[in-house]
């Protein structure tokens, strides 16, 4: 192989090392919904987020049915509210602690001027995303909405994967009844 060869075969294997966040944040899957409307929903669902504690811990949706979902952070700590399996939940605290690290996230906040946050030549930005559908980061005091779909019976969870916060019992039960 020649010098030039092996040059564009290491700068392709750093291009796509850089690509991976990307990657990884797009690749969430939403086998049990999709993202819809406020407008579409059928019933709003408030939730409570406090420190290390969601309120209500559990709830039932119906197979086809539309929800909006009302998320209050009476918190002083920044949370999310994130739809998915274990398995899900489990690859995004994975993602957020490299937000985390990064300094895209702090206890309290998030990094709004993405510009300012880089590696190299990339923005951040165009690094690492917290942008999926099944889910919100909400500061202290602020108050977000997702409204979802949901296309199948199954058991859910719904969490906050800021490092830490799900293992500290931040974590709710949702099931999709047929």
């Amino acid at each position: 192989m020649s010098l030039r060869h092996l040059f564009c075969a290491s700068a392709l294997a750093i291009a796509a090392s850089f690509s991976l966040p990307v990657l990884a944040a797009a690749g969430h899957g939403d086998d049990f919904g999709k993202p819809a409307k406020a407008a579409q929903a059928t019933r709003t669902v408030e939730i409570k987020l406090g420190d290390m504690y969601f309120e209500p811990n559990s709830f039932e949706v119906k197979t086809g049915e539309t929800v909006r979902f009302l998320i209050h952070n009476t918190g002083s700590l920044l949370h999310e509210f994130n739809l998915g399996s274990a398995a899900m939940h489990a690859a995004h605290q994975k993602e957020m602690q490299q937000m985390m690290d990064a300094g895209m996230l702090t206890p309290t906040g998030m990094q709004h001027d993405m510009s300012k946050m880089g590696h190299g030549n990339m923005p951040m930005g165009q690094m690492m995303k917290h942008d999926d559908p099944n889910t919100v980061l909400v500061e202290p005091g602020k108050t977000a909405e997702l409204t979802w779909t949901f296309s199948k019976a199954t058991s859910l969870e719904f969490a906050c994967n800021i490092p830490g916060h799900y293992q500290a019992g931040m974590v709710g039960k949702l099931t999709v009844k047929p």
